[in-house]
């Protein structure tokens, strides 16, 4: 995969976007520690529901929450 400096990415952004769409990942990195993954959206999901688009490798390992999200957003902005 790919490793390029978010200062390379801030240069150049779109080329490295539409690069990513065709070498299927790109690793961003600041100060050499991996950050963020530029990656191409898969043709399959685009335009479904987030719900009913497939999980990303290790996303099925996370707990899931009864109900909506919104409701505990919601509820910790309220503490704050």
């Amino acid at each position: 995969m790919i490793r390029i400096s978010i200062s390379e990415l801030h240069m150049k952004t779109g080329d490295w976007v539409r690069k990513a769409a065709h070498v299927g990942g790109i690793v961003v990195t600041d100060r050499g520690r991996p950050i963020a993954k530029l990656a191409s959206l898969v043709a399959e999901d685009e335009g479904k529901p987030f719900a009913a688009r497939r999980l990303v490798k290790g996303f099925s390992k996370l707990p899931r929450s009864a109900g909506d999200s919104s409701v505990y957003v919601a509820e910790d902005r309220e503490r704050a």
